[in-house]
């Protein structure tokens, strides 16, 4: 079984469609699929530098990556987004399919320009599209306008969440199948032996909330004396918010992007993940990433997390609320017991219900089911049958 799997986005910019996607591929390969995945690439240059604000990552691209073309930013749901939109990549997009011969599609945000529009038009394979967003969405809103009719290709859909269901089905109604964001599971991890540290994970966008965990920092470090490790986050961004805010960069650690490994050691270091936002989010991905960590969170109370965090995993707190924020981040720090049961609790959860290998195992059950499909069986027996028959005359 050979999969392809188109991300409408840029390789060199970290995000949670790209992080799912690699991950994805990592974890069909363990089932023994071999996959492809098609998706935008920005490379250091003078035409990344007149499109991007920001250079992006720049490594050796992993030899199952296939880049389709340059991306340029465009405002999404609350954020930023660097989106394939060259025509040039419609006609790589055909080559890369004719050569490659895929059994099956699988389609990232299936609604965006340009890639997965394409494969959608174009190609004569089973099509599976998972979608990632929540939100009012107007993107999908002017993509039903434009070319809702090609949505109805898919063969399976997908949400992340049921809150990412309901907002894909607003514009496209059909059924969808819910499958969460699986997560990397660190071989072991305990909630013991923490460093004093605090982690926010994520990109410096408003609706991140960072700067609310900002306000509450004074507080917390005056009562605790631990450190805020911020990743994700441009540093110049975070250094204007703080300045927004009249406050000094005491006890702030900014580490910017950072590389998975990175990520793991940072949350297997720390005490508990903030995450903050303020609301547009269908699943949380860092979430589920510190859960298998064992490390607790506190998240804000809103419809992308609230069906994430249990009580047995960490705490939800009203988004916007700096004072409430400050106080439950203090009690969480203060009570190494509670802490360290949510962690345990938090580590449990992530491999009962989030582990890469049991999502793989769901979707490649959805891809079997395309590829050999009840009746394509059936047939298959039928045509079985006369010479069962003949057979067991001769008998």
């Amino acid at each position: 079984m050979k999969i392809g799997i188109i991300v409408p986005y840029s390789w060199s910019y970290h995000g949670g469609v790209i992080e799912h996607a690699e991950q994805q591929a990592r974890a069909l390969k363990h089932l023994g699929i071999e996959t492809r995945t098609i998706i935008g690439l920005d490379p250091p240059g003078m035409l990344t530098r007149m499109l991007h604000v920001r250079l992006g990552r720049n490594g050796g691209l992993p030899a199952d990556i296939i880049p389709i073309g340059h991306t340029v930013v465009i405002p999404s749901n609350g954020s930023l987004a660097n989106v394939i939109v060259s025509p040039a990549a419609l006609f790589r997009l055909r080559r890369i399919l004719a050569k490659e011969e895929f059994d099956l599609l699988h389609l990232h945000e299936p609604a965006l320009p340009l890639p997965c529009v394409a494969a959608l038009a174009a190609s004569d394979v089973p099509l599976v599209g998972t979608f990632h967003a929540s939100g009012a969405l107007p993107l999908l809103g002017l993509a039903r306008t434009l070319y809702g009719n090609l949505l109805e290709r898919l063969d399976a859909r997908i949400a992340v969440s049921q809150v990412a269901r309901e907002s894909a089905a607003r514009f496209f109604p059909g059924d969808y199948e819910i499958i969460p964001n699986g997560t990397m599971l660190p071989p072991e991890a305990g909630p013991g032996h923490r460093s004093n540290q605090v982690v926010f994970a994520g990109r410096h966008d408003r609706r991140k909330g960072l700067q609310v965990l900002l306000s509450a920092w004074p507080r917390i470090r005056a009562q605790t004396g631990a450190r805020l490790r911020v990743i994700g986050a441009d540093s110049p961004a975070v250094s204007r918010f703080l300045g927004q805010l009249g406050l000094r960069r005491d006890g702030i650690d900014l580490l910017g992007p950072v590389s998975d490994r990175v990520l793991t050691r940072e949350l297997l270091l720390a005490k508990v993940l903030v995450a903050p936002s303020l609301g547009n989010e269908s699943f949380g991905m860092v979430l589920t990433r510190a859960f298998g960590c064992a490390t607790p969170v506190i998240a804000s109370d809103i419809p992308g997390y609230r069906a994430i965090v249990t009580p047995a995993a960490g705490r939800l707190v009203p988004s916007g609320d700096s004072g409430i924020l400050a106080g439950a981040v203090i009690d969480m720090l203060s009570d190494e017991q509670l802490r360290a049961a949510l962690g345990a609790g938090a580590r449990e959860l992530a491999e009962r219900r989030y582990s890469w290998e049991q999502v793989a195992l769901r979707l490649a059950a959805i891809y079997m089911r395309l590829l050999d499909p009840p009746q394509k069986q059936g047939q298959e027996k039928n045509q079985e049958t006369p010479e069962h028959d003949a057979a067991a005359s001769a008998v």
